[in-house]
């Protein structure tokens, strides 16, 4: 049995599996988790996926690896590849200015999207680098080199692996590699707002342009290409969501909406998109295709946040939810709660509109957040324009009965969800395994969920939004 491992870094946490490179068979796994912030020190990501690994067993007997990322986050290096500052991630809003600065500075929405495909907002490391020059002008002069969470755990990698085996104490301390040997891939270059998915290539124009200098960026591998390591292979891992689509086995035609801590609603298509509208990112996938994106800042954690109301557990809120009738009586949640991304509402926040003595009861509240939280995914299911084959439902929020059986009625289709698994490492493992066989990975049973849509509920989320916005 030839085994690969498959490393998903996210905000959260570090989860790795180790699978059959021919089957995909699961053989171990582990995890451990990341701080919490919208700021973290890279070293506390290494730490992390060296407890997980030795948690799923060690790879000793793992052939490949790849790493699947949190996409877009901020990592700057000095020289000598010590990082300069901790790293901004995703969720940190305060390039918020520097993305609407950014974007008049070129002449508007069209020549972003026209240039790299998508529109900048706050998540974007191009804007994370702007934010930088304007507040750290010291952070800026230090800065020999950018790169994303995925490229910098994969070059840490390809370092360890090239002084030994696994021993996640010599690793610990292990000294960084050169920085020529930092490297990304197509998909996770395409959220930095400084690739272009159309052409392949670097705007190194827009980098200088909003951080006043041009420092070494990652080399692009593309989907077969490999790192030079020592005695295992590393492919060239790619974007949290791109790995997804591999792991859920996403193809043209499908849609993934993914409920993690931020919701993603992603096609796998043949050729680029470019919305100038900033609604739909224009990413490239891991495969030589592309995947055209939204992105909510707010999904699972806005049932976190009615469960912390309620004072009930994710389950308690599932069933009580169930309980309470379809559009909740007329109660509506808009789930801006730590700002929004799309649409692009950096400093908004939630609230809750009709509410009454007959809706305030911990059923209409759950009710209410699971349907807010979908409505917004709805929107960006919409804002894609396409009639897709499937919808597949995947992530965290949707091991939830009551999201399942709600999807469809605010979705107006019926949805396909796979069983629960780690899909952003499975993907990544998929890669890896593509280094050594030619993987059959057949895809586990799912269920499909139906309903009526009820289009009420969309309409009073509609309005509730457009009175925040006001």
């Amino acid at each position: 049995m030839t085994l690969v491992a498959g490393v998903d870094s996210s905000t959260q946490s570090c989860k790795v599996v180790i699978r059959d490179a021919e089957t995909g068979a699961l053989v171990r796994q582990g995890r451990a988790p990341h701080p919490g912030g919208t700021e973290v020190h890279p070293s506390h990501w290494w730490a992390a996926l060296l407890q997980a690994v030795e948690e799923a067993g060690g790879l000793d007997d793992v052939a490949a690896i790849s790493v699947a990322g949190q996409q877009h986050g901020m990592v700057c290096l000095d020289e000598s590849g010590n990082v300069v500052r901790d790293a901004l991630l995703w969720n940190d809003t305060r390039s918020a200015q520097a993305a609407v600065d950014l974007v008049a500075e070129l002449g508007g929405p069209q020549a972003w999207a026209d240039a790299v495909g998508s529109v900048p907002v706050a998540s974007f490391t191009v804007t994370k680098l702007r934010w930088l020059a304007e507040h750290e002008p010291d952070s800026v002069r230090r800065t020999a080199a950018v790169c994303l969470p995925h490229d910098w755990l994969t070059w840490r990698l390809a370092g360890a692996l090239g002084a030994g085996g696994f021993d996640a104490a010599a690793w610990q301390d292990a000294p960084p590699p050169a920085l020529d040997r930092l490297t990304t891939d197509r998909g996770d270059a395409s959220g930095t707002g400084y690739w272009s998915p159309a052409t392949g290539a670097y705007r190194t124009d827009l980098l200088k342009a909003a951080f006043g200098a041009t420092p070494l960026l990652p080399r692009v591998l593309g989907p077969a290409d490999e790192v030079t390591a020592g005695g295992m292979l590393i492919a060239p891992g790619t974007g949290d969501n791109m790995a997804a689509a591999l792991g859920v086995g996403a193809g043209p035609g499908d849609v993934v909406v993914s409920l993690g801590t931020s919701g993603t609603v992603f096609a796998v298509t043949e050729s680029p998109s470019a919305d100038a509208s900033g609604t739909v990112a224009g990413f490239a996938d891991a495969t030589g295709r592309f995947l055209p994106l939204v992105c909510t800042l707010n999904a699972a954690r806005v049932m976190d946040a009615a469960a912390r109301i309620a004072g009930v557990g994710l389950d308690e809120l599932s069933d009580l939810a169930l309980q309470a009738p379809p559009g909740a009586d007329g109660l509506t949640l808009v789930p801006y709660l730590e700002g929004e991304r799309t649409p692009n509402r950096p400093t908004a926040t939630g609230s809750i509109l009709g509410l009454s003595l007959a809706t305030s009861t911990p059923a209409h509240l759950a009710r209410a957040a699971i349907e807010g939280m979908l409505c917004g995914l709805a929107d960006a299911l919409d804002a894609l324009r396409m009639r897709p084959e499937r919808v597949l439902l995947i992530g965290g929020a949707a091991r939830s009965e009551a999201v399942r059986r709600i999807a469809p009625t605010v979705f107006g289709v019926p949805i396909t969800v796979p069983p629960p698994a780690e899909y952003v490492a499975d993907g990544a493992a998929h890669q890896a395994a593509t280094l050594v066989t030619d993987p059959d990975w057949r895809s586990a049973d799912t269920e499909t969920y139906a309903g009526e849509a009820i289009p009420a509920i969309r309409e009073r989320y509609a309005r509730a939004t457009s009175h925040v916005l006001d």
